[in-house]
């Protein structure tokens, strides 16, 4: 069956969690938030996973896994998770996800899905006339004492016979607005077309980092950090906002660095090499032939 490009809460939850689950919702007291708890196998097979419009939170409750998530074709993104740990997505696109367990203990996880009209209702209360300015940001892997507490309390009222309106009603304002005061931010202007993007200040404010950084090693943890996003959802929008991958865009730098370095110098290749990050001459060159065309030397005499 193919994946759908958007799905609703009540039919993600029910045609798209995986597991044996362990609780679900019921009755009336869930009207701005939807939960159910599964316990999964020690190993995942690859699961094709839909966006929904609704923030979808991922609450591991026990074990400790592997888990690796990426866009349709894109790299997989590695993450360790354990008790505590929570995935926050907001939208976007259709990903692909699988995990091997690390440790005994069953792998149990609490499922969350909040209103719409409740986060609208958050978003207007943490940012006022300017809440259609706010965006949301992912989150893998993230540890929050805070929405530790939450969790917990919308867990035990998951597992009661009978659920209290009043306190799930709470505890789920609580959570949205914890989430928009946390994992949000204003961008510098509105998106109109409502899809995720990385705002222009932000993608500038990478990329000046990768610049003066080129002869770091890539590291996509740290540049998704910079970005206030999961790795999973930055590299998506840099790519979508570049053309390029993050790891294609650092050593696009690099080679347009080591061609000015051969054009405008007469430092040694090996020199240009350490400059531009390569500690293994062989492999730099072999990534300039790869990029260029050219050898390094080669390159050197066309100036």
């Amino acid at each position: 069956m193919p994946v759908p490009v958007s799905t609703s809460a009540e039919s993600f939850l029910s045609a798209h969690i995986h597991g044996k689950v362990l609780a679900a919702n019921k009755g009336d007291a869930w009207q701005g938030v939807k939960a159910v708890i599964t316990e999964s196998t020690a190993c995942g097979e690859l699961l094709d996973i839909p966006p929904v419009s609704e923030p979808y939170l991922v609450w591991f409750i026990s074990g400790e896994s592997e888990v690796h998530d990426r866009e349709k074709g894109g790299p997989w993104i590695r993450s360790i998770v354990k008790k505590g740990s929570f995935f926050l997505s907001t939208g976007g696109e259709p990903y692909d996800c699988r995990w091997r367990a690390l440790t005994p203990e069953p792998r149990v996880i609490m499922h969350v899905l909040l209103d719409l009209s409740l986060m609208k209702k958050a978003y207007e209360e943490v940012y006022g006339i300017d809440a259609t300015h706010a965006r949301p940001r992912d989150v893998s892997g993230g540890e929050d004492s805070q929405l530790n507490a939450l969790m917990e309390q919308l867990r035990d009222e998951l597992t009661r016979r009978k659920a209290s309106r009043l306190l799930v009603s709470g505890i789920a304002q609580a959570v949205a607005i914890h989430l928009v005061r946390k994992y949000s931010a204003l961008t510098q202007q509105s998106n109109s077309t409502g899809s995720p993007s990385l705002p222009g200040f932000k993608l500038r404010q990478i990329t000046d980092w990768m610049s003066k950084n080129l002869a770091e090693e890539f590291d996509l943890a740290t540049l998704s950090e910079i970005a206030g996003l999961s790795k999973f959802h930055f590299h998506r929008l840099f790519k979508k906002a570049t053309g390029k991958t993050p790891s294609k865009y650092h050593i696009d730098l690099r080679m347009s660095m080591a061609r000015k370095l051969l054009r405008e110098t007469r430092r040694s290749v090996v020199e240009i090499a350490l400059e531009v990050g390569y500690a293994n001459p062989s492999h730099f060159a072999k990534i300039f032939r790869r990029e260029t065309g050219l050898s390094p030397s080669d390159y050197r005499q066309l100036r």
